[in-house]
């Protein structure tokens, strides 16, 4: 991506040129990535969007996995198969029902648009996620704060959540990049070209019919992936097993 964003149409083009070789370094391929078409605006939405779908698929998920997994009550597996089944669901079959319940909203082609659709096939497998890790989580330390007093909701955000920082962060990273990268509801809710996300806006102003713009469209890519090796590189980090080791006394 890196190199073709910095040759010039001449050295891209040709069939004689070496493809891992620069000769004439430049960044007109930049330049009019950001004069000549929407991308800062397209980036800011789509880190706006997905931050935002990525919180509210963590408070939903973590709520959800937890009262599915270790509350016990009538129908608690039925519904945990049922959120599972519901990620099962292709997006092409939800897209027009979904469109219909956002135009009667009257909030079709706005960023919260798309923050209320991407939950609806994030949210399941996410949940699904944290219900099988809060199933590792030892019932001894909810008990043990139990007979000390503790209500569900402290024991939710004092002892729950601290330890279950590694399926959080899981989700975390599921969520975001889903979320990053999400084209079809994208595509469809979202008209205006200032209210477009990356990946719709890169389609379709640097793909015109047969003509791909080569050099923006890496350049932008280029620029898109940052976010997610940022992301990444902060969260692995907290990847650690066994945290749950020794909790408990005795």
């Amino acid at each position: 991506m890196f190199i073709t964003s910095v040759k010039p149409n001449t050295e891209l083009y040709s069939l004689e040129a070496n493809p891992f070789l620069i000769k004439n370094f430049t960044f007109e391929h930049f330049k009019y990535l950001f004069k000549d078409t929407h991308f800062t605006i397209w980036y800011r939405n789509s880190i706006f969007i997905s931050i935002s779908a990525t919180v509210i698929t963590l408070i939903v998920s973590f709520l959800a996995g937890y009262s599915l997994s270790r509350l016990r009550f009538r129908g608690s597996s039925f519904w945990g198969m049922l959120v599972f089944t519901a990620y099962l669901i292709p997006p092409t079959l939800l897209f027009i029902p979904l469109a219909r319940v956002l135009y009667s909203l009257r909030i079709g082609d706005t960023p919260l648009a798309l923050i209320l659709t991407y939950p609806t096939f994030i949210v399941p497998f996410s949940t699904w996620m944290l219900m099988s890790y809060f199933s590792t989580i030892p019932f001894e330390l909810e008990e043990c704060a139990l007979i000390d007093g503790a209500s569900r909701f402290k024991i939710l955000m004092r002892i729950i959540l601290p330890v279950s920082i590694p399926g959080v962060v899981t989700v975390t990273l599921f969520s975001f990049t889903l979320s990053w990268g999400e084209m079809i509801y994208a595509l469809i809710f979202i008209s205006s070209t200032i209210k477009k996300t990356l990946p719709v806006g890169i389609r379709t102003e640097l793909v015109r019919g047969d003509v791909f713009y080569w050099g923006p469209l890496m350049a932008a890519a280029l620029f898109a992936s940052v976010p997610l090796i940022i992301v990444y590189s902060f969260l692995t980090s907290f990847y650690v097993s066994g945290l749950t080791r020794g909790a408990v006394k005795g």
